[in-house]
């Protein structure tokens, strides 16, 4: 769900994607019969580029994260916590392909992380729950959580938990209270709905 972020960008509004396996200037999903092998992002995804794209080595992308340098990190997550805990890179007793940059992107200083996701797992279950259960990424990193059914905002620091901040249509506050396994506060009613697209 995150590398789908470059499709989203309205006309107009300039922001640099970088793809930690090295390019700077990533473009949206190419269209059917568009899409160039040698133009890939860290999920081996064919992407495209814009005007002044830069492609250099992995070594490099990881000093520009490692180094502050990234305002935003967006990831997806297998669990999060109600505290701001990420669990991202295994579960336990399954097939680990490699743990990818995750623990860098999270760990890079003054980087606000957003988590998008599915709200629950595949089998139904909570994947934003009190405390995780799989192993962790990172500590108390997040600063928000998108999912299908709703936006959380996330006290890491204060310890303040979860805050529902937008919901999608036809959901409800009671829907989202099901489907999630950790206590959460609303903003004032009447809660802002997330955009449709």
């Amino acid at each position: 769900m995150p590398t789908l972020a470059s499709n989203y960008i309205p006309e107009g509004v300039k922001i640099e994607l970088q793809a930690e396996n090295g390019m700077m200037g990533i473009g949206p999903y190419p269209r059917k019969g568009q899409a160039d092998p040698d133009w890939i992002n860290a999920g081996k995804e064919t992407i495209t580029y814009v005007e002044g794209a830069s492609a250099f080595s992995s070594s490099d992308s990881f000093n520009m994260i490692r180094g502050g340098h990234l305002d935003l990190t967006m990831l997806g997550a297998l669990q999060c916590s109600a505290n701001g805990d990420l669990a991202s890179w295994i579960i336990p007793g399954k097939l680990l392909k490699g743990m990818g940059g995750a623990m860098d992107l999270v760990g890079a200083p003054n980087t606000k992380v957003v988590v998008t996701m599915d709200h629950v797992a595949k089998n139904g279950s909570h994947k934003i729950i009190q405390e995780c259960s799989l192993p962790l990424t990172g500590r108390r990193v997040i600063d928000r959580i998108i999912t299908d059914m709703c936006v959380f905002d996330v006290d890491k620091e204060g310890g303040g938990g979860l805050t529902l901040v937008e919901i999608a249509p036809g959901i409800s506050v009671d829907d989202v209270r099901e489907a999630t396994g950790a206590e959460f506060k609303t903003v004032a009613e009447p809660i802002p709905l997330m955009d449709e697209e």
